[in-house]
């Protein structure tokens, strides 16, 4: 026997279309009750979706009837009854029932239909995961994650892990969580699983982490989590070129992916799907140069502050890094991801190779997402020359003594590399399109935010 056939006994509600006309029994939740003289009407769901189930009190037993007229918000329940086609329900399937047992009687369920703040929403946030926008995100979510498995499961790359906890800093100590390491002095939690995905590479040859991943940043914006999640492949032998045009790959195989498993959850949510299906390669390019150039073109302002503390607004400089206010304006041109690569060294990590045609920049690339969606993708060829990255690490004021494992990668065997980080709460956001970051994950971790 299998171990699928031993739950085939359960119906779930996304697969009514199969029963009707047969007597099935629901196991779930009671989302929202109305009543009507000898009608009751119940919205109940499984976790699978939301269907309306029809309590007519002549087809029912007085305690039945009584028992729907009484269930309350959220009360879990199981459900007997007959399946039929209803174009008006949502799901497109009702239930007459003939049966309702109430397992738990649910008292003053605290997030009611009314509007509620999102302070509130996040207290509660094991409980506003029930809600069908929230479920339909979380479903976006993991149907993101299993495209990217697939993908580069498909394309030869293999899973390994990195330790979360690490003994030194990725890319350097500022936006680094602390901790004391028993005796061995103090400890931090992962930036980044990127550097031992250079080691596992070179064993492995294609290989990927997956996992959260941490930064101490003190910002508080739609578009930032202490605690978040990333996929990191790393190719030995891959250039620059090889990883931009595998990101447009995988990017382009995710998007259409949810499109396909998930339309019901992007319509539910309202997403113009119209905007997804334009995510095809290939997508758009340009240099970082290139890039400040339309900035300055397009009179987009950087905002300064003059030594005596007033805030004035400047030309865009070659050398600065991009914030949110410059993605967002150069992403107004395009209607699907563009990717912007080589940025200048003093602005990207201590581990990315220098660009051999132009030394000021490195052999890095950053994906931005088009409707506001920001930086999804962030890599780099990485330097595989011994004395080059030594100088770079001194160079970032880092302990060489820490990064003595991570010079041996260049020390026996070195061949060039590259890889890339694609952050999963920014792809859902942009994907599902919604506002704010926090959405995108089940329990999220913000700067004044560590609960429940």
């Amino acid at each position: 026997m299998s171990i699928r056939s031993r739950y085939q006994s359960y119906v779930w509600v996304e697969h009514l279309s199969r029963y009707v006309g047969e007597t099935v029994t629901l196991r779930g939740w009671v989302y929202h009750r109305t009543r009507k003289g000898k009608l009751v009407f119940l919205r109940f769901r499984d976790g699978t979706g939301i269907c309306q189930c029809v309590v007519f009190k002549p087809n029912v037993s007085e305690e039945v009837f009584e028992r729907a007229r009484s269930v309350t918000q959220e009360s879990s329940a199981v459900v007997t009854g007959t399946v039929r086609e209803e174009s008006r329900a949502p799901g497109g399937y009702e239930i007459d029932v003939q049966e309702l047992e109430i397992l738990h009687l649910a008292v003053d369920y605290p997030i009611t239909p009314k509007e509620h703040g999102p302070d509130f929403l996040l207290k509660h946030r094991h409980l506003w995961i029930r809600s069908p926008r929230q479920a339909a995100i979380l479903r976006v979510r993991a149907g993101v994650e299993r495209a990217i498995r697939d993908f580069l499961d498909g394309n030869g790359f293999i899973e390994a892990d990195a330790p979360i906890l690490t003994p030194s800093a990725c890319e350097g100590t500022s936006t680094l969580f602390e901790l004391e390491y028993f005796d061995l002095g103090n400890a931090y939690l992962s930036q980044s699983g990127q550097l031992y995905a250079e080691a596992l590479a070179m064993a492995l040859g294609k290989v990927y982490t997956f996992g959260p991943t941490f930064r101490a940043e003190r910002s508080k914006t739609r578009r930032h989590l202490t605690e978040f999640w990333m996929v990191e492949p790393e190719a030995a032998f891959f250039t620059l070129d090889d990883i931009m045009d595998m990101a447009e790959d995988m990017v382009e195989y995710i998007v259409q992916y949810v499109l396909r498993h998930h339309r019901r959850e992007l319509e539910f949510l309202g997403r113009d799907l119209g905007k997804l299906e334009k995510v095809r390669r290939p997508f758009y390019r340009m240099s970082y140069t290139e890039a400040v150039e339309w900035l300055q073109q397009h009179d987009v302002k950087l905002h300064r502050k003059t030594p005596d503390g007033k805030e004035i607004l400047v030309d865009f400089p070659w050398g600065e890094d991009f914030g949110a206010p410059q993605e967002e304006a150069l992403m107004e041109q395009f209607d699907k991801p563009c990717i912007v690569h080589r940025y200048p060294a003093e602005v990207k990590a201590f581990y990315m190779k220098r660009d051999p045609e132009d030394p000021r920049v490195v052999l890095a690339m950053d994906m931005l997402a088009p409707e506001k969606g920001g930086e999804i993708i962030g890599g780099s060829q990485r330097e595989d020359d011994y004395e080059a990255l030594k100088q770079r690490i001194l160079e970032h004021n880092l302990p060489l003594e820490d990064f003595q494992w991570y010079l041996d990668l260049r020390k026996y065997g070195s061949v060039p590399h590259s890889g890339f980080g694609l952050g999963i709460e920014r792809t859902v956001r942009w994907i599902t399109g919604v506002e704010h970051i926090r959405e995108t994950i089940p329990f999220p971790r913000m700067l004044y935010r560590i609960e429940p």
